[in-house]
């Protein structure tokens, strides 16, 4: 195929990631008549990343999609803080780029995958760097995030290692949360997926006021984190992840929407469509994807103001999350935010569990809020105040 070969499709996704796979996938299953092309600039999809996510994060009805992907799955997990320790029996499960890449590709054919970069998307055209175009009745943007200048944030950022543990490192289950550590740039905690016996990913996280990270320096605390566990690290395996998340304070909607193109269906972090406390997007891109195959039967236009609309929704209901993303990142200090999770995680499994799906009802949101507070009262009113009263 040459640069001035044309291609017409029926729906052309641009992003292999997360989203842009989910939504390929959804599609091969519940729409085979259709012929979907995915545009991706690296050799595979999902570059090279581990997503992970509760039980209670997707609908039963909707398992259908992510089951295929699962590569390690748990029945349950641990947190350990400086005044807590705490096991749930709520399952746990990751998916590996790789594992995502294999799907998608059997799924839908080796012929419909487009390696390429986008030079510009409009409402029926890609235009690649190469100078090949793809017409196609319906487009769906799923290339990354839009213009973060439009969003007041903090971040979570993390650098992970699969480790291989002399005589095995012990653990049965994760440790999803260990924020035992010692608090550096902010709220840190370490967070270890047991993959076999002697195979641990160690992720060493922080939530910070910059996205700054220094790679080499955490990949030393991940080896001191092994050394006080009384681990002996065998090898350091090819796995390893690093990733700059950002956490939702504040921000303009439609500014973040349309400063990236009007008039195009998005997905995932370019549709704003994840978590304003974690930065995930796993459950709200299943959620998304799920409907396509019926959202698809829109005329282009329609079917971009219907994702803009269930975009919009999302931000509006997710309120109450950049609220508690406003006590974290300007009510407490950095070393003490630990303890606002450390309150959270004293509720109960369920309203953990709906928490981090984004499914937190208003008796949640009242006992969240309820008991002693984890940041001095008057700090909180001035921050709900729309007060600044730490410095950043």
């Amino acid at each position: 195929m040459t640069s001035g070969d044309p291609i017409t499709c029926d729906i052309a996704i641009a992003g292999g990631g997360l989203a842009g796979g989910l939504i390929a996938l959804a599609l091969a299953a519940k729409r085979p008549e259709l012929d979907v092309r995915v545009i991706e600039a690296a050799p595979t999809f999902g570059g090279n990343h581990l997503w992970s996510f509760f039980g209670s994060d997707i609908a039963a009805e909707d398992l259908w999609l992510v089951e295929p992907l699962i590569c390690h799955q748990w029945q349950g997990y641990d947190i350990d803080f400086p005044d807590l320790k705490r096991s749930f029996d709520i399952s746990y499960n990751s998916i590996e780029s790789e594992r995502l890449d294999s799907v998608v590709r059997s799924a839908i054919g080796r012929e419909r995958i487009i390696t390429g970069r986008v030079d510009s998307i409009a409402r029926d055209k890609v235009t690649l760097k190469d100078g090949r175009t793809i017409t196609a009745s319906r487009m769906i943007d799923c290339r990354g995030p839009g213009d973060l200048k439009t969003l007041d944030l903090g971040w979570q950022k993390f650098v992970g290692q699969a480790l291989t543990i002399k005589g095995g490192h012990g653990l049965t289950r994760p440790i999803v949360m260990d924020a035992s550590v010692e608090q550096i740039d902010g709220y840190r905690f370490v967070y270890c997926l047991p993959f076999d016996a002697e195979t641990v990913f160690v992720e060493d996280t922080y939530y910070s006021d910059t996205p700054d990270l220094d790679v080499e320096a955490v990949r030393g605390r991940i080896a001191d984190y092994a050394a006080k566990k009384g681990w002996t690290i065998a090898a350091t395996n090819a796995r390893e992840e690093t990733g700059v998340l950002p956490v939702v304070i504040d921000g303009d909607f439609d500014a973040y929407w349309n400063s990236t193109g009007q008039g195009i269906a998005k997905a995932g972090l370019r549709s704003g469509m994840f978590h304003a406390t974690t930065g995930y997007s796993l459950p709200d891109a299943v959620r998304l994807a799920v409907q396509m195959p019926e959202l698809v039967k829109l005329p282009q236009a329609e079917l971009a103001a219907a994702v803009e609309q269930l975009a919009r929704s999302h931000w509006q209901s997710r309120w109450f999350y950049r609220m508690l993303d406003k006590m974290l990142f300007y009510g407490a200090e950095p070393t003490k935010r630990y303890r606002v999770l450390q309150h959270f995680y004293r509720l109960s499994p369920d309203l953990i569990g709906r928490f981090y799906a984004g499914q937190t009802k208003w008796s949640d949101k009242f006992q969240i809020l309820s008991g002693t507070p984890p940041i001095p009262v008057l700090r909180a009113i001035r921050v709900l105040l729309g007060q600044k009263p730490l410095q950043r």
